[in-house]
């Protein structure tokens, strides 16, 4: 009988210690930043049919949790204020956040240039020294790449800009950030998504590329690599690619080794295991600089981009939210001739996107540098980038679109080209001649032409080498030596008015990093 009792004391001192601590998704935290004038969800996890309490600023909400454990609440809309405390409450345990702040949220996502960081951009030492902003938020999101959808991202932080926390936050995304919080004058808060070296895709759910993108040779593609890769294919790169160092770096550029199942290209691995745990954090909008990753697929991009849109909103269920990028910039040796350039073709396929309501597109090709990918002024950027949420999302009287094409006329041998999105007047930067435009005749042959402004928003284009042109682009280069801008500063976006093919049309398929015995699939 004693043995017996003790039995059940230890079993019930066993099954109370079991009980499962409320918790909090990883992304909530002291500092952290809500979204003002919206309803924010808190999630987390407890005991099955356990009662959660979170209480902020007077509010008090309850949840009981489903049969998997989860809980969410939405708090009530709040005005732009702080700090406040947050306690989340449950049987077992009380979590307390502090120092919470209440104004705008921007998560800022994409690869290298957006992931480029504070303290390798012009000036850092300036913006170092100058960066207290308590009220400015960091939140940089673990960079986990999964094939298999992810709850939770990593325990991180969020922290009070400072200059010994910013030094490695995303530049695109901190200069945006300032310039919002210096303006509107409220709190900020930054989510940093971004992931060097990462394509298009892999911020895309699997399931929306396989119900929204008609190409499935795509994602078959894909999978076959998958079922070919193997460890063995990892150590033998990594040999290769040490030797080639060790060598001083002779030849053709040799990639370092990468895990394709779980790197940073393979469709869907950014959205699971970077984007998934967060989705339904109250934010504002988003902004995004990509594009490198998929050089040579500028037609696909147009079909793939609206599709990352479009679902990022469906999920996060907060309607239409603002997405404004950065298109991609420039760089390689300017082209003595005219001819077809990648880079345009993806410039053009990011503009295609802009058929989607609430989006917008920031002008870099002026920023990039010839021989760096990672060009340095990302303070341009984040000020393009304002100007246009400035503009578009909070109503300010302040032009944030650059000039488009709009639309052509023939007049003899020439061609007017007139703009949209003209505020001050076009004119030519740094020079007396407006330089990138080129003409061509139904041949399809471009040559430079002249080009002369004939009204606020008009140019004429000619040459003497082309007697009857039907056809005009702009800026069509990977390094285009372009220099029509507005008078506000903001330049003139890349365009061509011909529909000819182009290079990137047939291009589905995603670049190989290893070589593969295609005799296999």
């Amino acid at each position: 009988m004693k043995n017996s009792f003790l039995h059940i004391v230890l079993f019930l001192l066993i099954s109370i210690g079991a009980q499962a601590e409320v918790k909090v998704a990883n992304i909530f935290g002291n500092k952290m930043v809500l979204q003002r004038n919206q309803q924010n969800s808190i999630w987390g996890t407890a005991d099955k049919k356990e009662t959660v309490k979170v209480t902020i600023a007077g509010q008090v909400h309850t949840a009981t949790t489903d049969k998997n454990g989860k809980w969410k609440i939405k708090l009530d809309p709040m005005k732009a204020s702080g700090p406040f405390i947050m306690t989340i409450e449950g049987k077992k345990n009380k979590i307390t956040f502090e120092d919470i702040l209440v104004g705008e949220v921007w998560i800022c996502t994409g690869q290298s240039n957006m992931q480029w960081s504070v303290e390798n951009s012009n000036h850092s030492d300036l913006e170092l020294l100058a960066a207290d902003f308590p009220e400015i938020r960091l939140f940089s999101i673990p960079l986990v790449g999964s094939p298999e959808l992810q709850t939770e991202i990593r325990d991180s932080s969020w922290y009070a800009c400072t200059p010994e926390s910013l030094p490695k936050f995303s530049a695109a995304g901190y200069f945006f950030g300032k310039q919002l919080h210096q303006i509107l004058d409220v709190p900020v808060g930054l989510i940093n998504a971004s992931w060097g070296a990462s394509s298009l895709e892999t911020w895309i759910p699997r399931d929306a590329i396989e119900e929204n993108y008609e190409h499935k040779e795509f994602l078959e593609d894909w999978d076959w690599r998958i079922s070919q890769f193997s460890d063995q294919m990892i150590v033998d790169s990594k040999k290769k690619y040490k030797a080639w160092e060790e060598a001083g770096k002779p030849g053709k550029k040799i990639f370092p080794p990468r895990d394709i199942r779980t790197a940073q290209n393979r469709p869907a691995n950014g959205y699971n295991g970077v984007i998934h745990p967060v989705v339904g954090y109250g934010m504002k909008g988003s902004i995004w600089c990509q594009g490198e990753s998929n050089l040579g697929r500028g037609d696909q991009y147009s079909d793939l981009f609206p599709i990352l849109i479009n679902t990022w909103r469906e999920r996060w269920q907060l309607g239409n939210f603002p997405f404004y990028w950065i298109q991609i910039a420039s760089m390689k040796e300017p082209d003595i001739e005219p001819k077809n350039s990648s880079w345009a073709e993806l410039r053009e396929g990011m503009s295609k996107t802009l058929s989607l309501p609430n989006t917008g597109e920031v002008v870099s090709m002026d920023v990039g540098e010839s021989n760096d990918i990672h060009y340095r002024n990302k303070q341009e950027m984040g000020k393009r980038l304002a100007r246009l949420a400035l503009d578009e999302t909070y109503g300010y009287d302040i032009v944030g679109k650059s000039p488009r094409y709009q639309s052509m006329e023939i007049k003899n041998n020439k061609i007017i080209i007139t703009f949209k999105n003209v505020d001050k007047g076009l004119y030519a930067f740094n020079s007396n001649t407006i330089k990138g435009f080129a003409i061509a005749s139904s041949d399809q042959k471009f040559v430079w032409a002249d080009a002369k402004i004939i009204n606020k928003n008009q140019v004429e284009i000619s040459s003497d080498k082309i007697k009857n042109p039907v056809a005009v682009r702009y800026a069509w280069s990977d390094m285009p030596q372009s220099n029509l801008y507005d008078r506000n500063s903001l330049p003139v976006a890349c365009f061509r008015t011909d529909n000819w093919p182009i290079a990137s049309e047939s291009k589905i398929k995603a670049q190989y990093r290893y070589q593969f015995d295609h005799s296999k699939k």
